[in-house]
């Protein structure tokens, strides 16, 4: 079946769908990326990273627009838009700190990590700044999350208690606990996006390879899952396409949509 009759947006995951497993983009896919854009369809992605991960990867690639921190931040057309953000921290991280005074705690705010611990311990090469007096740099400003060390899933729901009704906590990495909005899904941003640009749901396709990447598999018009997917996402995807590793996203759009 052929999806070439009309304007689309494609919308894809990086790590473990688009990316290569060393986080590169081949040459082909880089090309069927180029092609994608010249034909007027968008190209967009969806991706737990920051703004400035991102970049690095995608220093070759054109893109329309980028979904940030799982739809927390959404830049279009190289602007920063409306995105699902947290409005004030300060009183979440203060009453943490109230009862766990030795919680490592670190904030991603304006593409920038804060962090009253050093950073580096847990990523390697990862730029922060040391914040001053309990984060007071982000009195006034949106932050995209709340990140807290943990050891466990049992030690992440001790800070449950402190949050409002419209943020959650999610393990990540089996070592940080992630405390976003409710409402920032990759789906909401491609919701948004589609709205922005005119382009109706069932116009567009979605790439995935993991468990944040089920909500917008199941959005979307079409989603399609690489063959290195969890198990559950496959189990939404309306067709699985080849592995990461072999250019998988790159080989359907070329086949179903140029």
């Amino acid at each position: 079946m052929s999806y070439k009759t009309s304007k689309k947006m494609i919308v894809t995951d990086l790590d473990g769908t688009l990316l290569k497993d060393d986080k590169s983009i081949s040459q082909y896919t880089s090309d069927v990326i180029k092609k994608l854009c010249r034909n007027d369809h968008k190209f967009v992605i969806a991706t737990a990273r920051p703004l400035r991960a991102a970049k690095k990867i995608l220093e070759n690639i054109k893109i329309d627009a980028g979904i940030y921190h799982n739809g927390a931040l959404i830049y279009m057309d190289g602007e920063k838009i409306e995105g699902f953000q947290i409005d004030n921290v300060i009183p979440i991280i203060d009453s943490i700190l109230l009862e766990y005074q030795k919680a490592a705690i670190a904030v991603e705010s304006d593409d920038v990590l804060y962090s009253n611990f050093d950073a580096g311990r847990l990523w390697s090469g990862t730029g922060f700044v040391y914040t001053k007096s309990n984060f007071s740099e982000l009195i006034g400003k949106k932050s995209d999350k709340i990140i807290i060390e943990v050891s466990s899933l049992e030690d992440m729901k001790k800070y449950e208690k402190f949050l409002p009704t419209d943020l959650y906590i999610q393990l990540s990495e089996n070592k940080i606990g992630m405390i976003m909005k409710k409402t920032a899904t990759k789906s909401n941003g491609i919701d948004l996006l589609a709205k922005k640009y005119n382009i109706n749901i069932e116009n567009i396709i979605a790439f995935g390879d993991d468990y944040n990447d089920i909500d917008m598999l199941k959005f979307c018009g079409k989603g399609v899952c690489v063959k290195n997917a969890v198990a559950d996402a496959k189990n939404v995807a309306d067709y699985i396409c080849d592995t990461n590793e072999s250019d998988g996203v790159a080989k359907w759009i070329e086949e179903f949509i140029l």
